[in-house]
């Protein structure tokens, strides 16, 4: 029996053809999007301003879900929660919620494992194994979204920065993000939407392109060639005066800020030496930089630098002139870094 549609992977005008097929008006169709993507319903059964009929004639025709919750947890202060979902194929993925003052920030992904092999990520250990579709990337959303829903609160962050490098998989990824985007749906606005590059320079140039207002973050970790190809092997393929270029080029395209993403490793990225090689590789763009304390994987010996060591890297930057935070690091306890749940999947 051949697999039916997933109804997440649908764009609005294939639903309205499709309904107005079976001899519906127009306007059910958005009746029935809005069902989904504003009121957050999980099956047709629960739309109540279409008849049964129909109900069962969408139930029959699609799948409405890809993602089976296999495992979840929450940190001891309740403050993160992390979910293994197996898609259809078997596969495994992962999303994380964190709950900041006023926000409910979703980290989401975008495939199944990783191609990059960055050395210090739980996913690029695992290898790739595929792309998620638009509809698989919107459905973790719309999970989270139902859950904070129980609780009067909605989604107001999303972070393409889960599993997989979101652009080797960019269609589906802003195909995913435009429809999340929706003011006729889910209505996040695009602001609120921030995708993290490994550094794929030909893809940042078309997103620079496309002047989207969605924010864009790259994984620097290093400002040489030698010490960032030993971390990220794509440096290989472009190397740093590349990829800066690129970024000097979405800067002056788009006029948006861009951010460096730092994981800091005791004695590898952390040093003063370190912190004025990327003042110096930064100067004078429009950017900011997140130094992120490192989370711990099974597979690489690295080790979380101090705190001392973190905000003695953040003042150089700052004596330099380069704005920077240092993340707040979550879920350090239910292993929320990308990939730690997933890779220990059978």
């Amino acid at each position: 029996m051949p697999e039916k549609p997933f109804f997440f992977d649908l764009e609005f005008e294939t639903l309205k053809d499709e309904l107005i097929s079976l001899g519906q008006p127009e306007f059910r169709a958005r009746q029935i999007w809005q069902a989904f993507y504003c009121n957050l319903v999980e099956t047709p059964d629960q739309i109540t301003t279409i008849s049964k009929e129909l109900r069962q004639t969408l139930s029959q025709k699609y799948d409405f879900t890809h993602l089976a919750p296999s495992n979840r947890l929450v940190s001891t202060d309740n403050e993160t929660v992390k979910t293994l979902f197996e898609l259809p194929d078997g596969r495994a993925i992962e999303a994380v919620l964190m709950h900041y003052d006023e926000r409910q920030t979703l980290c989401i992904s975008s495939q199944a494992g990783c191609a990059m092999g960055c050395v210090f990520c739980a996913t690029g250990q695992m290898g790739f194994a595929r792309n998620l579709s638009c509809g698989e990337i919107v459905e973790q959303a719309l999970y989270y979204a139902r859950l904070l829903k129980k609780s009067n609160k909605a989604v107001t962050n999303i972070v393409v920065m889960g599993m997989g490098e979101p652009f080797h998989n960019y269609d589906a990824v802003l195909t995913a993000i435009d429809r999340l985007n929706d003011p006729a749906g889910f209505n996040l606005g695009a602001r609120r939407f921030t995708i993290s590059t490994v550094g794929l320079v030909p893809m940042i140039k078309r997103f620079a392109a496309e002047k989207r207002q969605i924010n864009l973050a790259i994984s620097l970790h290093a400002a040489n060639d030698a010490l960032r190809a030993s971390l990220l092997p794509i440096e290989r393929k472009y190397p740093l005066a590349d990829l800066m270029q690129a970024c000097k080029e979405y800067i002056d395209t788009t006029k948006r800020r861009l951010t460096f993403e730092w994981a800091l490793i005791q004695g590898v990225n952390d040093t003063e030496k370190d912190a004025l090689e990327l003042a110096t590789l930064v100067k004078g763009m429009l950017c900011h930089v997140n130094i992120i304390p490192l989370n711990p994987t099974d597979k690489f010996n690295g080790k979380t630098t101090t705190h001392e060591r973190a905000v003695a890297f953040r003042s150089t930057l700052e004596k330099n002139g380069i704005p920077c935070t240092i993340r707040l690091r979550r879920g350090i306890d239910i292993n929320a870094g990308c990939g730690q749940l997933a890779s220990t999947h059978k």
